[in-house]
Parts: structure tokens; sequence; C-alpha cells
């Protein structure tokens, strides 16, 4: 990671307590020093302090004289960035090095061959083939796809920036909440340094936890959300791989397992239009009520050094972000997580009954996918940290069971019938009695049709009934005598 600025994504080493238990720093006694909230390493950056009359030692005086140059250009790099809340440009370099250095078990991200490629547009073809008897939602996908990792992160980064961008945001604005107030009007120059340094800090995580979970998914889906282009279903040939390493199963059953659940998913985004819009509103509605830590944010910035920025990176590792607890914000989770786990129900209902008919590990294959969703990998843990958000389906059994009781009771066309709009969907009241919402919407539209039926009768015979009153109906009847 040598070439990932001032050693970012290396945890900082805690430095020792003096004598009197407070950590050297700032101005070298603890403090933040006359210069303010910001110990560049000295008391004052631009002379004195530390540094004596040299501000460059001030501020880089724990680096090694040879790297000096190599610090200047990166913190100029670094610096010069004026964009959004995050460095994307520095996410997606990041996200590229880190699978360059390929997974913990030593697997290399490897272009695609002819061979992989063809598998995986073969499996898909057939997952669709198999889909077809089991939903009335048609294909949701115009071609198959097979992904390097590298290829994944470029593919996914354009969603990655609209789920990130909100929370991001909100930190950049609280950076400068934690100036004191007669300070910000003469601290322009050095806010805009901070959110620089910010954007760069975001966009290092968030390069890194990309570059991880391109390491653990095995398709454009893993999380739930549309991450890929629309009508685009695509397979990871490394990860299947991975994925199915060690379970007993033949890799061809596993790739068209993983299939399924792709192309199913494919589907259901495809045909479902406002469901795209929902998932990713529930996301920003939730980010709206996150409230960033000021006061670790505030600790983070107050020994704010250029030559140890991994401190500021360390505050983000640690979790800046704290859900509040308002009605507004319990609903905005609430919605969330009862969205994804209806989408992951649904997936998996519909998977389970293509696959079981022609795999024979495919219950084995269901609840290795079951334990991977709820408890989540690293990389998503880490996205967990970052963003303050878990994108994990907490409820997929009870959605899953509550989608399979529908298809029994009502059929394959009156369980996807309920996505036709989202105020027919299940809530997450539902989820806790699946079995008591299935009764009471077959009980609901038994009824519809008895009072639809009533009403239909009950109109013939108030027509009859006045056309005898009348002495028949107007036919034959000459114009005066209607």
């Amino acid at each position: 990671m040598s070439d990932i600025p001032f050693g970012f994504g290396v945890p900082p080493e805690e430095p020792e307590e003096g004598d009197d238990g407070k950590k050297p720093g700032g101005s070298g006694d603890g403090s933040r020093g006359p210069a303010g909230p910001f110990g560049f390493g000295g008391a004052n950056p631009f002379g004195g302090g530390a540094g004596g009359d040299n501000p460059f030692a001030a501020m880089f005086g724990s680096l090694n004289p040879n790297d000096l140059g190599a610090a200047f250009q990166q913190l100029g790099q670094m610096l010069s960035y004026e964009g959004g809340p995050v460095n994307w440009d520095m996410a997606k370099d990041i996200a590229r090095q880190t699978v360059a250095q390929g997974t913990p078990d030593g697997s290399k991200d490897v272009s695609v061959g002819p061979a992989d490629r063809a598998k995986v547009q073969e499996a898909l073809r057939l997952a669709d083939l198999w889909l077809d008897g089991v939903t009335s939602m048609p294909s949701g996908a115009g071609s198959a796809v097979a992904w390097s990792r590298a290829e994944w992160v470029e593919a996914t980064l354009p969603v990655w920036k609209e789920l990130v961008d909100p929370v991001a945001e909100r930190v950049g604005t609280a950076m400068g909440d934690v100036l004191p107030e007669e300070m910000q009007a003469m601290a322009g120059p050095l806010l805009g340094m901070m959110r620089s340094m910010g954007g760069a800090m975001f966009g290092t995580q968030i390069g890194q936890a990309l570059g991880t979970l391109a390491g653990e998914v095995v398709g454009s889906t893993d999380i739930g959300l549309p991450l890929g282009p629309a009508g685009k279903a695509a397979l990871l040939p490394a990860n299947v791989e991975a994925f199915g390493r060690g379970l007993s199963v033949p890799q061809d059953e596993v790739r068209l397992y993983l299939a399924l659940r792709e192309a199913a998913h494919q589907r259901l985004f495809a045909h479902v239009p406002w469901l795209r819009a929902h998932l990713f509103g529930a996301v920003e509605g939730y980010a709206r009520g996150i409230k960033v830590d000021t006061a670790k944010l505030e600790d983070a910035v107050g020994h704010l050094d250029p030559s140890n920025p991994e401190a500021l990176q360390d505050a983000l590792q640690q979790g800046m972000f704290q859900p509040e607890d308002t009605p507004a914000q319990k609903a905005a989770l609430a919605r969330l997580e009862t969205a994804l786990a209806l989408v992951e129900g649904w997936v998996d209902a519909v998977v389970h009954a293509a696959a079981a008919p022609h795999l024979p590990s495919a219950g084995a294959l269901r609840e290795t996918l079951r334990r991977r969703r709820a408890s989540g990998g690293p990389a998503e843990q880490t996205f967990a940290t970052l963003i303050g958000l878990e994108l994990r389906p907490r409820r997929l059994r009870d959605a899953s069971r509550l989608w399979a009781s529908l298809t029994d009771a009502r059929g394959v066309d009156g369980r996807d019938g309920l996505w036709a709009h989202p105020d027919m969907l299940p809530t997450a009241a539902d989820l806790d009695d699946p079995d008591g919402f299935v009764h009471h919407e077959q009980l609901d539209f038994s009824e519809l049709d008895k009072m639809l039926g009533e009403a239909a009768g009950g109109h013939v015979k108030d027509v009859r009934r006045d056309e005898d009153e009348r002495g028949g109906t107007d036919e034959g009847k000459g114009e005066d005598e209607k």
C-alpha cells in the first residue's frame, strides 16, 4: 500500500503516553496549542513551535527526508481535490489496487477467458428458462456477462456514489461545524483543506471496502440492490469458484444456482419499475437521519497532522455515525430493512422453487446463501462502519416463508401481483405473522369478490324493478312515450 497517499489503509500505531498521562502530538504537551484546534505537529504550522523557524520541519518532522518530495506531491494531490464529499477518483484507484493485491486466500484477479464467459452465459440462459415456470415475471436481462473483480468495481461505482454521497455530505458539513463559531469566518481556506482531506479519507475507505467486496461478491445483485447496469446479468467466475470451494457440490451446480439468484433479481428490478427508487429512497431517508459524532470528529480534527492523516482515517474506521432515535429515523430504518427482506425473500423462494426439481444440492446451497446474507462478510461490515448502514436483510427467512405461503394460497400470479404497487406489499408487522397476512389477504379478496358480486346483482335487480314499475323497457316505445 506504499502507493496510497501517506500510508492510508494502514492502521496508525497508538502513541505512547507521557509521564503526565497525555499522548504526545499537537503542540508537544498534549494540548492543541495556541494555533487553535488544529495541531499540525507544532504550536504554529507556519513557524516556531516544534519545528523552530522551519515550517516544513514543523509539518513533516516525522517523515524521512528522502520521502519528503513524494509526501509533498501526495499532499498536493489530496488537497487539490475540489469535487463532492467523496474523492471518487481516489476511491476507484484504491479499489483497483486492493483488487490487484488479491484476496487473503491468495486468489488473484484475472481477466475472464472465453471458456468461463461461455459457462456463465449458458448458466444464465438455463436459469432464465427454469425461472419461466415459477414466476409470472419475464426475463429481465438483455445480456449475460462475466466480470473480473476489477470490472465489477468499474461497473458498480456509479451506484455506490448514490448510496454513499448523502452520508459523506453530512460528514463534510460536520467538519466545518466543529470549529468554534468565531473562527469559522476566518477559516475559509482551512475549511476547504479539511473538506478536501475528508473527501480523500472517505475515498480511501470506500476504495478499500469496494476492493475487498469485489473479492467476495458473485454477481451484480449480492446485496439486494441493483448495482450494475440495467438489464445486464453478471457473474464473477473467480468468485463463483471460490464460493463453491469446500462445499462438496459440483461447480456446475454452484454456478447454476448463483445464476438463478442473479436472474431472479434481474426480473424483479426490471418489471417492478418503482422498486429501485423505493430502495434508494429508503437508503437516502435513513442517511438524512444520521448524525455525526462531533465529539469524535472534533478530537480527530483537533489532532490533524499532515504527516499523520491516518488519525482521521482511524476515526472513520471506528465509526462516527449515530442514527437519531426519532420516530422518523426508526420508520426509515424499518422501511429499508423490510424492503430488503422482501426482495431477498422473494428471490429465495422463487429460486428454491426453480432449483429444487433440478439440482440435488439446492437445499444445501440455499442454506449457505441464507447464512452468508445474514452474517455479511468483512467488506459489508466495513461498509456498515463507514456509512452507518448494514445492507443486510435481517428478516430474510420470514419474508421467504411469507412468499412461499402466498404461492400456495394464491398461485404464482397472485403472489407476484403484490409487486404492482408498494402499498400492496407486506409490512414489517406482516413479517411477524406471515400466515396471518396470507389469511387476511385471502379474506380481503374473497370479501371483495363477494361485495362486487352482490353489488352487481343488486344493480340488476334494481334495474329490473324500475323496468317493471315503468311497464317494461324503453325498447319499442315511441319517442313521445320515452
